[in-house]
């Protein structure tokens, strides 16, 4: 079983006896991950909720009856949970009766479930996200050399389970994953008025990652207001498709205040969404493709590692940039991604002057497993 980075700190929060919620997208491993942490539970309590029967066992239970559903085992794990009606209630009522055994719950990104758990759980809850596997994760399983030698492939193919335990099956899994928790999900969500806007939208910034993204210019392009895009942009934020980067300033005049950029959390996604397979060496946006996977498993690490490092990219009017910012407990960390070992590129002037005692490094293929393990490498 390939070890997933969170799994031990999860498992160390079960101290805090609060519920620990997993979220992420569909097939990235959650049910995978409870039965692993499960191995060490000799009389765990499972609820498969993608069975309506499941499902409706905890729905609608009073304090007393869930009581005496989940007392008398050493942990309780409830899978898919956004199927339940009032998953939040259910998760008060569940903190509230102070079992002092472990309760995992999973959910995958479904808004409905990501965005109304919070009003009635809040304080009882944990809150984790699982993404597809990093290459940390990989070569713990493997080994370096091997996920080095990988690396091309993993560019295009991108990093979910399902991918990469089955390469040979790569284009047509990753279709059905886009059809299935892109269209199929978020396109039925009642917030989305426009499914047709939202489908050109994402082939847009599929086409423009490692770019500074215009709501403007997008909202010109498929003629509806900014504040739409704005708006659709954020609901993909929350089924883990996309993140975005603001802009670094500390208000010198020449800076960029108000850009943003926005990433796929995993490229093999973002190339089934423009069907564009190719491989590296035959492609053009080679180097967009570098600075995706690179930024994607950096915010991956920091995620799983609860790093309070902050994430920007840095561009001034007249065009001097830096593709990653990164500031946190040791300063201010600049970085530029080049999948060309031999490129050349130093840290333009006006940054340095701008922000004495930054560091500057060039990732590429030859360095970049610093990088992608937050400078904490456990291999």
């Amino acid at each position: 079983m390939i070890p997933r980075l969170i799994e031990q700190k999860i498992i160390d929060d079960f101290k805090r006896k609060k519920v620990s919620l997993i979220l992420g997208p569909r097939q990235v491993g959650k049910s995978t991950l409870l039965e692993k942490i499960r191995e060490d539970y000799r009389n765990t309590s499972i609820f498969e909720c993608d069975y309506s029967d499941e499902a409706q066992m905890l729905e609608d239970n009073t304090r007393n009856e869930l009581m005496l559903q989940l007392q008398g085992h050493d942990m309780i794990q409830i899978d898919e949970a956004q199927r339940i009606k009032d998953v939040g209630l259910l998760i008060k009522k569940i903190g509230d009766l102070k079992l002092n055994i472990p309760i995992m719950v999973t959910g995958s990104s479904a808004l409905e479930f990501a965005s109304g758990i919070f009003d009635t759980a809040v304080g009882r809850v944990i809150e984790y996200h699982l993404f597809p596997f990093t290459l940390q994760e990989l070569a713990m399983h493997t080994s370096r050399l091997d996920e080095s030698k990988m690396l091309k492939h993993r560019m295009v193919w991108g990093l979910y389970p399902e991918i990469v335990i089955d390469p040979q099956n790569a284009r047509s899994n990753l279709k059905q994953l886009v059809n299935d928790y892109l269209w199929k999900d978020l396109l039925t969500y009642k917030g989305v008025k426009r499914p047709e806007i939202l489908r050109k939208l994402v082939q847009a910034l599929a086409l423009q990652i490692g770019s500074e993204v215009s709501y403007n210019e997008l909202s010109n392009m498929l003629k509806v207001d900014a504040e739409t895009i704005e708006t659709y942009i954020g609901l993909l934020e929350k089924c883990f498709i996309v993140f975005r980067l603001p802009s670094f300033s500390r208000n010198q005049r020449n800076e960029i205040k108000k850009g943003k950029k926005v990433y796929f959390w995993d490229n093999g996604i973002r190339n089934a969404i423009i069907e564009a397979f190719t491989p590296i060496n035959l492609r053009t946006d080679v180097g967009a493709l570098w600075e995706n996977l690179m930024v994607s498993e950096r915010m991956k690490n920091n995620s799983y590692t609860s790093s309070w490092a902050k994430s920007y990219f840095w561009r001034t009017h007249d065009q001097a940039e830096i593709d990653y910012i990164e500031e946190g407990e040791e300063g201010i960390q600049a970085y530029e991604f080049k999948f060309n070992p031999t490129a050349k590129a130093k840290i333009p002037a006006s940054f340095a002057k701008s922000y004495p005692g930054s560091t500057f490094e060039v990732v590429t293929p030859d360095n970049y497993w610093n990088f992608v393990c937050g400078g904490k490498d456990r291999n």
